[in-house]
């Protein structure tokens, strides 16, 4: 019997808000494409309403996840690396479609990024070891200096490197106890919105992480300008722009990491990003009490 031909099941992802998957307020949404123009599937695009819903969402979880101990994040972050283990093959077919790559290439990025994933994990109980320190002082008191998490983050992720780009900019934010709202790669989401179904599925707490999908241009402006945002991260914004952004984010001295424009995502990430939203708290305490 000749094998009937069936139509392909075009889906269509959503946002990833508080945990849950809403479709964008707006009830937009626009076509992701390969580099060669095949269609790949449908994206919510994100408007203002759901930037705040996002920022709303990550400052109700701010509390509790700052407030866990180091060791218990750590947890929840190796959690998350040992899912993206299990969907490995669906990741490295997302990644080579939406970058063009070859099967060996995008296996490569993302056993990087699962591979980032569990180093920022086992950084969460030593950054205070890192940015911290016990001061001399002259007087009969110990002085101490310890980091303490920013609060809400906004992050513009890289807009080339679909996945192992988004981890290296979405786990050190979380691994010092902030909470995120992230704008995914414009053109090359899908990824990412994977990335969302894992989180859901793991340990971390709802609202820890929000990932918005839609026009990076769009949703940049209201996020730097948003008065409940404590930090920025423009790496995926082009350098011409930011300066306009820096702007609206020194209305309430947002802190702004700026990055590299193209960095190399598969070289050694070092601490920058690690310590970028960390606030130094100084205490003294008399000797002897």
């Amino acid at each position: 019997m000749p094998t009937e031909s069936r139509l392909s099941v075009r889906k269509t992802y959503k946002l990833y808000i508080g945990g849950k998957f809403p479709r964008s307020e707006s009830g937009r949404s626009y076509e992701v494409h390969t580099p060669r123009g095949a269609f790949l599937a449908n994206a919510a695009q994100a408007s203002r309403k759901d930037v705040r819903d996002a920022v709303v969402a990550a400052r109700k979880a701010f509390a509790g996840w700052s407030g866990a101990t180091a060791y218990n994040r750590g947890q929840v972050l190796y959690r998350v690396a040992e899912m993206l283990e299990g969907r490995r093959a669906q990741f490295v077919d997302e990644v080579g479609d939406a970058e063009g790559l070859t099967a060996r290439r995008a296996e490569s990025l993302v056993d990087a990024a699962i591979d980032r994933w569990v180093w920022y994990a086992g950084w969460t109980d030593k950054i205070a070891q890192i940015a911290g320190s016990s001061n001399p002082v002259a007087g009969p008191y110990f002085n101490f200096s310890l980091p303490e998490p920013t609060g809400v983050v906004a992050i513009l992720a890289p807009q080339k490197s679909s996945l192992l780009g988004l981890v290296s900019v979405l786990a050190p934010a979380v691994a010092g106890g902030n909470t995120v709202v992230a704008v995914s790669a414009q053109d090359r989401p899908l990824p990412a919105s994977t990335l969302a179904e894992v989180l859901a599925t793991s340990d971390l707490p709802d609202g820890v992480i929000n990932l918005l999908t839609g026009f990076t241009a769009e949703l940049a402006s209201w996020l730097a300008a948003h008065m409940d945002v404590n930090a920025l991260d423009l790496t995926g914004v082009a350098v011409a722009d930011r300066t306009e952004l820096e702007r609206l984010a020194a209305d309430n001295v947002k802190r702004v990491f700026r990055g590299a424009a193209d960095p190399d995502w598969t070289a050694d990430p070092g601490i920058e990003r690690l310590i970028a939203y960390q606030e130094t708290k100084t205490v003294w305490h008399p000797i002897g009490i």
